[in-house]
């Protein structure tokens, strides 16, 4: 760490300063300029106390840490985007996976539906809600165990990895049943107990950008996954709140290109969530690809006007596939592969 001292320090305040870094397992070190004098505290940040609490001292004037606060993850560390096995189908790694389903589970048949529309447009993840967070507590939730009983009997007919949300702890262990990835939504995402638990399942977790979160504590809510040893994370930008009314949310294109620069896990971005409307959908999916994303994870649901959640954002099988073709031009001209279609 780097401590910044105010102008015209004394050699008692250096001295001072000195002593307090070697009292908290650094070596310091001062280098003194004509403007300003800093003493620089050579440690391991993970294993030594923190120095911020220098800055109560008058003489100080900021405290910069150097290493990265996320440092299982940090790019630095890991030079390669790690790959995540999701049911036999790879995230990163040059891989571009889209995920796709409705925003929740409603009927068999509507599932069945939608695998149809997925096979042969190269889409191999399913996604589907059984549980679902809902704003008011008027609003449909989901079917719940229905929905998981739903989920399971689809994936077995069909062989598709399924990727659903977890919204409490309760619910891990039945949820884990049939996901073969854990999603924690946006509401959750600095639910740090549910993070740690979600972990503690060994499952690949995708991890979606709280609302208000900064790319700093989104990444330090993924740091608390792999902390528990489970290296098998996916991020997904999914839009920020901001003052914007036009779309539901503001997809952060900087985020997923900074989150793949300081860190090692593969990113992607859900344009749905983002925009709130379809006509939208398809634009910023070419951006998410552009800036550098390793999938997307996209509403589809086979009646849109009918769903029980969120309808203004969900592809029609027809939109879906047009989706699929449009994008796959630019996800060839960044250098990835989409899975090979299914028949």
């Amino acid at each position: 760490m780097i401590i910044v001292l105010k102008s015209g320090p004394t050699d008692e305040d250096i001295v001072c300063i000195e002593e307090h870094v070697r009292r908290a397992g650094y070596e310091p070190h001062t280098i003194r300029g004509e403007v300003r004098t800093v003493v620089a505290a050579v440690g391991d940040e993970a294993e030594h106390a923190s120095l911020v609490s220098l800055k109560s001292l008058d003489i100080v004037e900021n405290v910069l840490p150097i290493q990265k606060r996320y440092k299982l993850i940090a790019r630095e560390t890991h030079p390669e985007t790690a790959k995540v096995d999701v049911g036999g189908q790879i995230i990163g790694g040059g891989t571009f996976q889209v995920i796709a389903g409705p925003c929740a589970v409603e009927s068999l048949e509507q599932m069945v539906e939608v695998v149809a529309a997925l096979n042969g447009c190269g889409s191999a993840i399913l996604r589907g809600g059984a549980f679902k967070p809902r704003t008011s507590p008027y609003d449909f939730q989901g079917l719940k165990s229905e929905g998981l009983r739903i989920l399971h009997e689809t994936k077995s007919r069909f062989g598709l990895p399924v990727v659903s949300e977890v919204v409490r702890e309760s619910d891990l262990e039945k949820v884990g049943k049939v996901a073969d990835m854990l999603q924690i939504g946006a509401r959750n995402a600095m639910n740090y107990s549910l993070l740690e638990r979600a972990a503690d399942t060994g499952k690949p977790v995708l991890l979606k950008r709280g609302m208000a979160q900064t790319v700093d504590e989104w990444l330090l809510s993924a740091e608390y996954l792999v902390k528990r040893g489970n290296r098998n994370i996916v991020l997904c930008e999914r839009g920020i709140r901001t003052f914007e009314t036009a779309v539901r949310n503001t997809l952060d294109l900087s985020a997923v290109a900074l989150a793949k620069k300081e860190c090692a896990l593969p990113v992607i971005v859900d344009p749905s969530h983002a925009a709130g409307r379809v006509d939208l959908i398809i634009p910023l999916a070419k951006a998410a690809v552009a800036v550098g994303a390793d999938g997307l994870i996209v509403e589809v649901h086979p009646h849109p006007s009918e769903a029980r959640s969120d309808p203004a954002q969900q592809l029609s099988p027809k939109q879906f596939s047009l989706l699929m073709s449009e994008i796959r031009p630019y996800v060839e001209l960044s250098g990835k592969k989409m899975p090979d279609m299914r028949s």
